[in-house]
């Protein structure tokens, strides 16, 4: 994958597909320390410590369309040829926590990508999963929390042409709020 953003994508569709209810996804760039850290936390259905050990291997997947997996992989190849690290833990019945850490001036990172894209897609996209996104740039941040949105719109769905707008405009405003439209 050409994007972090794109990792965080796939990782967070493998949550839904694990019948998550909730998914948290933070991103914090920190400049002065040189780090940006994805983590992405879900309430899913969890892993065994034997599947956690076999999710980086790209010749396992659990899933039945296809005999690879790519995606979490890559993904821990992309944090740690930073110089980054890269977890994943999980508990069947409990959810599983990834989190990876790449330095941020190293010349093999990726760019962060199209992250509010990506957080819209999967918001409007999976109906019946919420979604806390927290951005922080700095010591600047912002959260969206779909749970607070369902308060307000009520019975309203997410893939609304006029909600839809919404959010994505939501994510845009704030990001560029948080970060000045810093490209990274």
């Amino acid at each position: 994958m050409t994007e972090i953003s794109l990792n965080i994508l796939d990782v967070a569709e493998n949550s839904t597909r694990a019948q998550a209810s909730l998914v948290t996804i933070e991103v914090t760039a920190d400049f002065p320390g040189d780090r940006l850290t994805v983590i992405i936390d879900d309430d899913g259905c969890g892993m065994t410590p034997e599947q956690v050990e076999q999710v980086t291997d790209p010749f396992f997947t659990s899933r039945t369309t296809r005999k690879v997996g790519l995606g979490v992989p890559f993904f821990k190849l992309a944090a740690e040829s930073t110089g980054g690290s890269f977890s994943i833990v999980s508990q069947p019945g409990a959810g599983t926590r990834v989190t990876a850490v790449f330095v941020l001036s190293h010349i093999d990172r990726m760019p962060l990508g199209d992250i509010s894209t990506t957080i819209h897609t999967l918001v409007v996209y999976h109906p019946e999963t919420d979604f806390v996104y927290r951005y922080q740039y700095n010591h600047r941040s912002f959260t969206l929390d779909t749970r607070e949105f369902r308060q307000v719109l009520g019975d309203i769905p997410f893939d609304t042409p006029d909600i839809s707008a919404y959010i994505m405009e939501y994510l845009n405003e704030n990001k560029l709020e948080t970060d000045g439209g810093a490209v990274y």
